[in-house]
C-alpha cells in the first residue's frame, strides 16, 4: 500500500518519496517496539526525536493491530496530498486487517491497540514537520533560485525528464537527517574540470561517450528498468522498499525483525537523498549531455533523458547502496531474488527496449547494477557511480550503528 500511494501520488519526487518511507517505516517500528523487551526505540536516539507515547504499564496490547493503524495513519499523514480514493484505498485496508486480527481478542484491547498505534503516528508525524522537508512536494523547484555559473556547472539539458529549467529540491540537503552522524558525513571528493582530452575528468566523459556506442541489450534493459520515473512508478526509493518486501517475504522474519528491517532500509535511504543532494548543490556539476556535445561530439545524446538537478555524486548509486548494505547486514550477503517490479510494462518504443524481470545473487549486486544503469543511460559517469556507492553505505552503517537491540 505504501509504494501505491507512493506512485499513484501527484508532485511526487524521488526526494520527497525517501522522506516519505523513511517516517512510514520507523513509525511502523516505534508502535510494535515496545512489546518486544529486547528491543530499544529510537526515541532520544535519532536527530530531534526526544520521546514517544508509550503504551500503559500492565495492560496488554495487539501489536499487529497498532502497527495496522499506526501506518494507516502515518501514511495518510505523510502523503497529505493523495486523491479521496486513495485515502479511502488505507482505510479499507486498515479495516480488513483490524476485522481479521480483532474477531480473536477482547473488545478493549483491540481499541487500546488502535489508539496506541494512531498516537504514535501522530507523535512521529508532528515531530517529522521540523525536518525541512514537511509538504515538500509544494516547492519542488525554487525559480528564485540564481543558478551558479562556471566551468562544469549544471545546465538545463534540451533531452531531459523534466520541463523545468530549475533544478528539484535544491535545499533539500539542509534537512534534518535520522542519524545525527550522518549530518557530519564528509564530502567524497570529486575530479577537477578539465576539457583537455586524455585528462581524468575528461576521460568521465569519454567513459560514458564510449559506452553509449556500445550498449549491449541488457544493459539496455537495466537502464530503462532502473529508471523509476516519479510520473510512472514508486520511484528508486519505492524500489529499494519494494526490494526489503521481496526479502521479508521469502524469509518470514517475526514482526519485530520485519519492522527493523523497514525502518533500517527506509531511515538509511532518506539519509541517502539528503546527503546526495546535499553534495549535489555543493558541486553542481554538469551531465554528460553538455560535457560531451560541447568538447568530444557535438550530435550526441544520452540514451536515458536527464533528470532535473545536479549529477555528482549519483542518487540511485548512494540509495541502493544504503538499502543494500542494510538488507546484507539483517539477512547475510547472499539472497537470491527476482525483482519483478516492473514486469508487464509496455515495452519502451523510444529505446526500442523491454522490461525484462532482474535476476540477483547478492543484494550488492542489486545496488551494483542500479548505479551502472545511469552509466548505461549516458546520464552518469563513473565517478559519480562509485562517489556514490561509497557513500551510501557510510549511510547505512551509522543507521545501523544506532542501538536498536540488546547486544
Amino acid at each position: 500500500m505504501t509504494n501505491y500511494i507512493t506512485q499513484y501520488t501527484p508532485s511526487n519526487s524521488p526526494t520527497f518519496a525517501s522522506r516519505a518511507f523513511g517516517y512510514i517505516a520507523l513509525t511502523m517500528y516505534e508502535s510494535v517496539v515496545h512489546g518486544y523487551p529486547d528491543h530499544y526505540s529510537m526515541a532520544g536516539q535519532v536527530n530531534g526525536l526526544e520521546a514517544l507515547p508509550l503504551p500503559e504499564i500492565g495492560q496488554d496490547y495487539d501489536w499487529v493491530l497498532s502497527m495496522n493503524a499506526a501506518q494507516a495513519q502515518i501514511i495518510k499523514d505523510i502523503y497529505q496530498q493523495t486523491s479521496d480514493e486513495n485515502k479511502l484505498k488505507i482505510d479499507s485496508l486498515e479495516q480488513a486487517i483490524f476485522e481479521h486480527i480483532s474477531d480473536t481478542i477482547a473488545p478493549e484491547i483491540a481499541q487500546r491497540s488502535v489508539d496506541y498505534g494512531k498516537s504514535v503516528a501522530h507523535a512521529i508525524f508532528e515531530w517529522s514537520q521540523t525536518d525541512g522537508g514537511h509538504r515538500g512536494y509544494l516547492k519542488n523547484f525554487d525559480k528564485n533560485m540564481v543558478h551558479p555559473s562556471f566551468p562544469g556547472s549544471w545546465k538545463p539539458p534540451l533531452y531531459a525528464q523534466s520541463f523545468s529549467h530549475y533544478p528539484l529540491h535544491p535545499h533539500w540537503g539542509e534537512n534534518r537527517t535520522f542519524a545525527k552522524a550522518n549530518h557530519e558525513l564528509q564530502e567524497p571528493y570529486m575530479i577537477p574540470y578539465d576539457t583537455v582530452p586524455g585528462s581524468p575528468y575528461y576521460e568521465q566523459f569519454m567513459a560514458v561517450y564510449k559506452k553509449e556506442k556500445t550498449l549491449t541489450r541488457e544493459e539496455k534493459e537495466a537502464a530503462i528498468w532502473w529508471g523509476d520515473d516519479p510520473d510512472v512508478t514508486f520511484t528508486p526509493p519505492g524500489h529499494s522498499y519494494y526490494i526489503a518486501t521481496l526479502v521479508v517475504e521469502e524469509k518470514n522474519p517475526n514482526l519485530i525483525t520485519t519492522a527493523e528491517a523497514y525502518a533500517k532500509t527506509a531511515m538509511a535511504v532518506a539519509d541517502a537523498f539528503i546527503k546526495c543532494w546535499e553534495w549535489k548543490y555543493q558541486y553542481f556539476s554538469e551531465r554528460a549531455n553538455t560535457y560531451i556535445p560541447q568538447f568530444i561530439d557535438q550530435e550526441w545524446e544520452s540514451f536515458w533523458p536527464d533528470p532535473p538537478f545536479p549529477a555528482f555524486p549519483s542518487g540511485h548509486a548512494i540509495q541502493a547502496a544504503a538499502s543494500a548494505t542494510i538488507l546484507e547486514k539483517t539477512f547475510g550477503n547472499e539472497f537470491v531474488f527476482i525483482d519483478r517490479a516492473h514486469e508487464g510494462r509496455e515495452r519502451d518504443e523510444v529505446r526500442d527496449t523491454d522490461f525484462v524481470p532482474r535476476h540477483f545473487n547478492t543484494f550488492w549486486a542489486f545496488a551494483e547494477e542500479t548505479a551502472n544503469s545511469r552509466f548505461y543511460g549516458g546520464i552518469h559517469t563513473p565517478q559519480d557511480n562509485e562517489a556514490g556507492l561509497e557513500k551510501g553505505k557510510m549511510i547505512a552503517e551509522n543507521i545501523l550503528a544506532l542501538n536498536w537491540k540488546h547486544q
